[in-house]
């Protein structure tokens, strides 16, 4: 296993030094091969993890989250019966019916966290990764949307909003007859996929390769 090791560095020598993303510690680059875990020495934190095919791995899951992310906005989310009445409808119906009202805004950003915000992380992913799966040149401006992709990280919360609605299931059940759809379970296999992708992904590894295959 490579560790890299906290040094005492020359301004001169930034460009050879990697931050640790848990702790800070500056860390001198090294080269390392597939199959082997770069870790932090002070927090023990996986810096890289080279892995044959990875790109393309966590590509194709980003393309599976994206899929599950339109699956769970147009399938039914909930059906409620109580009483000799029922009714269903789907995420996006829901936003839509309260966007009129003065509750317009919390719906607005529970559409941001649950939605657009995942879905744009995982087009950027794609944008990124897509080129250089292939082996081709990464794309204009592809270190822009990775760092993109990293900011929207902390605001995708697909699964607070899952934990959420198991809390209120369990509210509910007592006073109607709740049957969960197929989105609902798209929304929790998206947070499974997601988890996959983001423990897969080597933040370090994917920078290397965007820039060593930059078109100087």
């Amino acid at each position: 296993m490579t560790r890299p090791t906290p040094i005492q560095f020359d301004p001169a020598e930034l460009d050879s030094l990697l931050a640790c993303p848990s702790c800070d510690a500056l860390l001198r680059d090294r080269e390392v091969t597939l199959g082997e875990v770069s870790r932090c020495p002070r927090c023990h934190h996986a810096m890289e993890t080279p892995r044959s095919l990875a790109m393309t791995r966590i590509m194709m899951l980003a393309m599976a989250a994206l899929i599950l992310v339109f699956a769970a906005v147009y399938f039914p989310f909930l059906r409620i019966d109580a009483e000799g009445f029922s009714s269903s409808s789907t995420v996006i119906e829901t936003i839509l019916a309260y966007s009129g009202s003065r509750t317009g805004f919390l719906s607005f950003t529970l559409a941001a966290l649950i939605v657009f915000i995942p879905a744009a992380r995982f087009i950027a992913l794609i944008y990124v990764l897509g080129p250089m799966a292939i082996g081709w040149h990464p794309a204009p401006y592809a270190g822009t949307a990775f760092r993109i992709a990293g900011y929207l990280r902390p605001w995708a919360m697909a699964e607070i909003f899952i934990v959420g609605v198991a809390v209120a299931l369990v509210k509910v059940a007592g006073l109607a007859h709740v049957t969960v759809g197929p989105a609902f379970w798209a929304l929790v296999a998206l947070v499974i996929v997601t988890i996959f992708k983001d423990t897969s992904m080597s933040r370090v590894t994917v920078w290397k390769t965007l820039n060593a295959r930059k078109i100087s």
